[in-house]
């Protein structure tokens, strides 16, 4: 059975204080969710911060974004291997906010995920659709064009070692949330296309949702067979409320 992964994207939110005492919350609910892998994924300058509070714990860090370059004139990125050598065992690539608000193709994630692996860091892939996208019945295709470009990349075995985030677009920051049926679908369809290439690596894969996951309807989400925790935004901002989602994701392993 695949361990579930609950990871809170802060987002571009937080100062150093509440930082703090945001991740002492969370850690004083951490002892009953060793089932569960629990990380969180601060603003870059909060990392260093939050890797010393987490130490000797299980609760991981990741950064919310990496460079497609290692090193050079590239001023403001921040590399892989930088996030690696500061105590990052995740980081995601590809969230949609990325892709909408900077650009960033299905190659350049495919090339942030690539150097993320080589650094030794875990990527988190976030693939997703928009709302248009949906109507139109273009979600399996615009998704499955997402992943295919990550598998020209790196290849089908590496996909052991990320986690891919299904995340419609439409459900972000919205208030709308795919009903665990729609996410299923796709969670179902993503295993489905990398089963294709190699059934195993399609059965370890852990496939989150991270569209408006919430307190009150995690339960129901991850009960569903094809997904195996969450990548969570606004209420990761809320410890008690993290938690909670965090002990859903624990209790679905019953």
């Amino acid at each position: 059975m695949r361990k579930p992964i609950v990871l809170g994207n802060w987002k571009l939110n937080g100062t150093a204080a509440a930082s703090d005492a945001l991740v002492a919350s969370i850690l004083s609910g951490m002892p009953a969710l060793d089932v569960v892998d629990v990380g969180v994924c601060p603003p870059h300058v909060f990392i260093p911060q939050t890797v010393h509070q987490a130490a000797h714990t299980t609760l991981a860090v990741g950064g919310q974004n990496c460079s497609e370059f290692t090193t050079g004139a590239y001023t403001g990125e921040v590399s892989a291997e930088m996030l690696r050598e500061v105590g990052c065992r995740y980081v995601l690539v590809g969230h949609s906010e990325r892709r909408a608000l900077f650009g960033e193709t299905n190659e350049t994630v495919a090339r942030k995920t690539h150097l993320a692996l080589k650094s030794g860091l875990t990527p988190v892939l976030c693939v997703g659709e928009t709302l248009e996208e949906r109507e139109a019945g273009q979600m399996n295709a615009v998704v499955e064009g997402q992943i295919q470009a990550v598998l020209n990349e790196i290849g089908i075995a590496q996909f052991e070692r990320l986690v891919i985030a299904y995340e419609p677009i439409w459900a972000i920051g919205t208030g709308l949330t795919a009903s665990p049926a729609q996410a299923q679908a796709m969670h179902a369809m993503i295993r489905g296309v990398l089963s294709t290439q190699n059934p195993a690596v399609a059965r370890a894969v852990r496939i989150q949702y991270g569209g408006s996951v919430k307190a009150d309807n995690a339960a129901e989400l991850f009960a569903e067979p094809d997904i195996d925790g969450g990548l969570i935004g606004g209420a990761s901002l809320k410890a008690e409320d993290f938690l909670i989602i965090c002990r859903a994701a624990a209790d679905s392993l019953r």
